[in-house]
């Protein structure tokens, strides 16, 4: 049989397998060594599986991936999400929707520290969405504002998925995660424009709470979170001027949140041992995946079938706009059943080549990317944050009106993709600064 033919019975075969819903990272690594085994040998095969996990595991930026998660299962487990909350409700109060939009930002903040959008829904979504619907706001618009807002956790720095995009697509990771500050913000900036006025045009969304609030009290709720502040500053600041790489991010990060979490009293032994449980598992997993997806495409590779598949899109493919929509198609539809990084590194082997050809900025490819992941995270039948939300509501809400809600959502996930294509400085401004 030849290669190529090989090579897209793979590619059937592990679609199949997805179906039957095994585990992402042993359907792509099933797949690869048995094609490889076909197309080149056993010996070839068991010479790629005894390098090349050692490879990407030694990669100098995978290194940042654990001390990120690290960072954000403190942030998880130490009620620094309760802290965000509790001062963006007090400062946003007296604004159409504000437990909303105050949730909107703290899903914002709390993702900045944390760089997991799952987490952040679920995190928040036990905090926040209580609070919304004792205060009598529409299940749609508490359930759909945290599940939505969640997303962002992809998009601004430090971001997992920026890492994994930066190794594979072999560009700086700190200059994705500067590309991802203007994104990230123009995101929950539109979505905060979007809660307000549809509270103002329809106040029974969510009646006004009424709070004993004053500007000593606003002030003192910043008090637990500003070291979360600075830190997060300090972090944008030293990949800014280049001080810190993103794995030095990752470490000063993790260790600088420990501190923090200790001095502030957060800190205890089941926490740091939680902690460390979840980033143990978390990495495990997410190198499992990745370790998966690196033998796929060296088995798409071998066969000549990423070859092909490129030469086979460029017949549809007239132009960037034209390349950008196929791949927006790829990711949204594979988004409908995978996890974020399962998508990633999944599409990527298929979209890069063809990026790649046409000359685009991988930079700016990378937000785009991250975005359309993001979206993904929303739509049915598998929105993965709708479902972390669902888990948190229990029965109080149901999936059906999850769903619902993010609809608006959706609509300005719309308009923020079309303003990053037609604008790509929104996206290279930043990076344009680092040289």
């Amino acid at each position: 049989m030849p290669d190529i033919y090989i090579g897209f019975t793979g590619i059937a075969v592990l679609l199949l397998l997805l179906a039957l819903r095994v585990p992402v990272a042993f359907a792509l690594f099933s797949v690869a060594v048995v094609g490889l085994a076909f197309a080149s040998g056993i010996d070839v095969a068991i010479n790629l599986v005894r390098i090349e996990p050692f490879h990407f595991a030694a990669h100098w930026s995978f290194s940042a991936i654990p001390m990120f998660i690290l960072m954000g299962a403190i942030a998880q487990h130490t009620r620094l999400a309760t802290e965000m909350f509790h001062a963006a409700r007090v400062w946003l109060f007296g604004v159409p929707g504000g437990l909303a939009v105050a949730a909107n930002f703290s899903c914002a903040g709390f993702a900045a520290a944390s760089g997991s959008s799952l987490a952040t829904a679920a995190t928040m979504g036990r905090i926040a969405i209580p609070q919304m619907l004792d205060a009598g706001y529409q299940k749609g618009l508490a359930s759909g504002v945290v599940a939505s807002a969640g997303t962002v956790g992809n998009m601004i720095p430090p971001s997992i998925t920026f890492i994994l995009f930066g190794i594979f697509a072999e560009v700086s990771v700190t200059k994705l995660f500067m590309a991802g500050i203007l994104p990230g913000l123009l995101t929950v900036s539109v979505y905060a424009s979007m809660i307000i006025f549809r509270c103002w045009q329809n106040p029974s969304l969510a009646p006004k709470v009424q709070m004993d609030v004053t500007w000593a009290s606003r002030f003192k709720s910043l008090g637990a979170i500003w070291p979360i502040i600075l830190l997060i500053v300090s972090l944008l600041v030293g990949f800014y001027q280049g001080i810190l790489t993103a794995t030095e991010g990752g470490a000063y990060g993790a260790f600088t949140l420990l501190v923090i979490s200790i001095f502030q009293g957060r800190m205890s032994r089941e926490v740091f041992v939680k902690s460390l449980r979840s980033t143990l598992v978390s990495t495990a997993s997410l190198l499992w995946i990745a370790v998966g997806a690196i033998m796929f495409t060296r088995f798409l590779a071998i066969t000549g079938t990423a070859d092909a598949i490129s030469d086979l899109v460029g017949i549809w493919v007239s132009g960037p706009i034209s390349a950008l929509l196929i791949a927006a198609a790829i990711f949204l539809v594979l988004g409908m059943f995978l996890d974020p990084l399962g998508i990633l590194l999944l599409a990527l082997p298929i979209v890069l080549p063809m990026f790649r050809e046409l000359g685009m900025n991988l930079i700016w490819i990378g937000v785009l990317v991250v975005k359309f992941i993001e979206i993904g995270l929303l739509t049915p039948p598998v929105g993965m944050n709708v479902y972390a939300i669902k888990n948190v509501v229990d029965d109080k809400i149901p999936l059906g009106t999850i769903f619902t809600g993010t609809f608006w959502f959706l609509s300005c996930e719309v308009l923020v993709v079309t303003l990053l294509i037609l604008l790509p400085g929104i996206s290279l401004w930043i990076p344009g600064l680092l040289g």
